[in-house]
C-alpha cells in the first residue's frame, strides 16, 4: 500500500451538490455563503458553478451572479463545468481559475445523458480545449460511470482508461475517474484504477464516488491505498444522478476527511468547520444532513 501523505480534496457541493435540488431555484446568496464557507473550512478547490443553459440546469441559471458574489481567497481555485464554447466564453467573462468538461465512459449514458456519442462528445470539447489554452485556462476532465452504467451495467475498464486518455491527450490536467451511481466495490475500482493507470500516470488522477450502496468510502479507501491523491467530495452528502435510479449523492466531504484524519493523511481542511458548513446548508435546504460524520458530530 502505498497511501499519500496529502490528498487534494475537491468540494463539488455548490455545483454537483446543487445542481439537482428539486423546488424553486436557490437563492444565490446561500450558492455564496456555501462557497465562502467551504474556502473558510480550508477547502482551496472548490467547483462553484456550471455555465450550461437554464433550460437543462435551472439551478444553475445564476452562475455568473455566484462568481460575482462569492468573496474570493488567495490559493483558492474556483472552478465551473463548460460543456461547450458558450458556456466557456460566459465563464471567462465571470473571471473563473478553471472550467472543466464531462464525458462518459459509457455509450448509452452519453446518448441519454447528453444525446451524442462518446466521440462526438469529446469532439465538441475541442473548441473548450483551444479557447482555454489561448487564455491560459487549466481544464479538468470528468469521465463518469467509470464502474458501472444504469443502462450497460458494468463498463470495462479498458473502455474507462480509452476515455480518459483521450481526455488527457486533448489537455485535461486532471481526469476525474465517477461511480456516477454509486455500485462500484474496492476491488473492482482496484481494477478500473489499473487499467486507466496504463494510459495517464497516477499523478494526473482523481476519485469521484458516489455513496448509493454505501461502499464509497471502501472504494475510496481502495484507491487511496493505490497512490490517488485527490478526491472529489461534497459537504453534506449533497447532490446525485438524475439519471440513476436510487442514486443517493456525493460522498460527504465531512464523511471523507474523518477517513483521511484516521489515516494520517494531510489535507489542510478543519472538520470541526466543516461539519458547521454541513449543517448550516443542509438548514437552508431543509434537507437531512447526508453525512454520518456530521450527524455524529453534531449531536
Amino acid at each position: 500500500m502505498t497511501f499519500p501523505k496529502q490528498v487534494r480534496l475537491v468540494e463539488m457541493s455548490p455545483r454537483d451538490g446543487l445542481q439537482n435540488e428539486a423546488g424553486p431555484m436557490i437563492a444565490t446568496d446561500i450558492k455564496t455563503g456555501l462557497i465562502n464557507r467551504l474556502a473558510d473550512c480550508g477547502l482551496n478547490h472548490i467547483e462553484s458553478a456550471s455555465f450550461v443553459s437554464p433550460k437543462w440546469v435551472p439551478q444553475m441559471g445564476d452562475a455568473s451572479d455566484v462568481m460575482a458574489g462569492i468573496k474570493r481567497k488567495t490559493g483558492v481555485r474556483y472552478s465551473v463545468l463548460t460543456p461547450n464554447l458558450r458556456g466557456f466564453e460566459n465563464a471567462l467573462a465571470a473571471g473563473v481559475d478553471e472550467v472543466a468538461v464531462f464525458a462518459a465512459a459509457s455509450e448509452s449514458f452519453s446518448q441519454k445523458n447528453i444525446n451524442c456519442s462518446i466521440a462526438e462528445s469529446l469532439e465538441r470539447f475541442q473548441p473548450v480545449m483551444e479557447a482555454a489554452k489561448k487564455h491560459h485556462i487549466p481544464v479538468r476532465g470528468y469521465v463518469s460511470t467509470v464502474l458501472g452504467c444504469p443502462y450497460e451495467g458494468d463498463i470495462a475498464p479498458e473502455q474507462v482508461a480509452n476515455v480518459a486518455r483521450e481526455l488527457a491527450d486533448m489537455g485535461c490536467y486532471e481526469i476525474s475517474l465517477g461511480d456516477t451511481i454509486g455500485v462500484g466495490t474496492p476491488l473492482k475500482a482496484k481494477r478500473m484504477l489499473e487499467a486507466v493507470t496504463t494510459q495517464v500516470p497516477i499523478e494526473r488522477l482523481a476519485a469521484h464516488f458516489h455513496d448509493t450502496y454505501g461502499q464509497a468510502l471502501a472504494n475510496l479507501y481502495a484507491v487511496l491505498a493505490e497512490g490517488v491523491g485527490v478526491i472529489d467530495a461534497s459537504v453534506a452528502g449533497l447532490g446525485g444522478c438524475p439519471y440513476a435510479k436510487g442514486a443517493s449523492g456525493n460522498v460527504a466531504t465531512e464523511d471523507v476527511l474523518y477517513l483521511l484524519n484516521g489515516l494520517g493523511i494531510s489535507t489542510g481542511v478543519d472538520l470541526d468547520n466543516l461539519v458547521a458548513t454541513g449543517e448550516w446548508i443542509s438548514s437552508q435546504l431543509n434537507r437531512h444532513n447526508g453525512s454520518k460524520v456530521g450527524q455524529a458530530l453534531q449531536r
